[in-house]
């Protein structure tokens, strides 16, 4: 079904305040969120309703709701948390906007890259000159950071010049993750040392009953202090962050982010399987 943009950002801003609100909502309230006039949005709402795209709830309570068709109409599933993608302007993320649409409209150019950004939200909150950030987005998590070099206030648009992009694959993080070397609580540092070098790892997981993890770092440390009669579970880390397997790789890349640490733990049905760091990761987002 071939929509106005003015209709797509009434209909998806509609859907998004129901989801949140978990209620009909009024004209006036899609009105500021996307800038427009009450009256346009009351005009737009009667061929909406003639599409059967919206319905009239009525009553003091009342106000709009979207059918399914809408939902079809905007490749939107009826169920599940409302998704906003975060635009940030000058470092301050502006509240009430999010890019509904991103159209690359010049990327063979080796010194430029350009693009157009369709905002639900005031449009007129951005300047020519600004420098903004788009995203997270839900599905392939692309990010985008550029200065605004023009705007279009009928069709809520921000032209821009893309300085940066990054979009992060949606596989599970099982696909990217290195099955991990293993080893007995028992066994000698020296033996440790041996299957480490032997392996060309950095670090393995301990079969005990409490799991644990090891690494050169530990096994150098140990050795250095002398206590060379001891056993690998003596020194072994207990405690360490983990991740399933079947989680996708932005996840990863998020505890990593925040938690700084070298590696995570990968888990398959609860048990330790493999680790991920972010050599690993760096991988996937630098193809060859």
């Amino acid at each position: 079904m071939e929509l106005t943009p003015v209709q797509r950002d009434i209909l998806t801003a509609l859907i998004n305040i129901h989801r949140r609100e978990g209620r009909a909502v009024k004209g006036e309230e899609i009105a500021d969120l996307i800038d427009r006039n009450p009256g346009t949005i009351r005009n737009q709402m009667q061929s909406l309703k003639a599409l059967n795209l919206v319905e009239g709830v009525p009553g003091p309570k009342g106000g709009y709701r979207a059918t399914g068709a809408a939902y079809e109409a905007l490749n939107l599933e009826t169920g599940g948390d409302v998704v906003e993608v975060p635009v940030v302007r000058n470092g301050v993320r502006v509240e009430g906007a999010t890019a509904n649409e991103i159209v690359f409209n010049k990327v063979i150019r080796q010194d430029r890259c350009d693009g157009v950004v369709r905002i639900i939200g005031n449009v007129r909150d951005f300047d020519i000159g600004d420098e903004i950030e788009v995203g997270p987005t839900p599905v392939n998590k692309l990010y985008i950071k550029g200065t605004v070099t023009g705007r279009d206030d009928t069709m809520s648009r921000l032209i821009f010049h893309i300085e940066e992009m990054i979009s992060v694959p949606r596989i599970p993080v099982k696909k990217v993750a290195r099955r991990a070397v293993r080893m007995s609580p028992t066994s000698s540092l020296q033996e440790a040392s041996r299957v480490l070098l032997h392996n060309g790892v950095q670090e393995a997981l301990v079969d005990d009953g409490s799991p644990g993890m090891i690494n050169l770092n530990d096994l150098a440390r140990a050795l250095a202090d002398g206590r060379t009669g001891i056993q690998v579970k003596e020194i072994m880390t207990r405690g360490f962050l983990t991740i399933d397997s079947d989680e996708p790789i932005y996840e990863a890349i998020k505890m990593l982010g925040k938690t700084g640490v070298s590696q995570i733990v990968v888990t398959e049905s609860g048990s330790p399987w493999g680790f991920i760091g972010p050599a690993d990761l760096v991988k996937t987002l630098t193809p060859a």
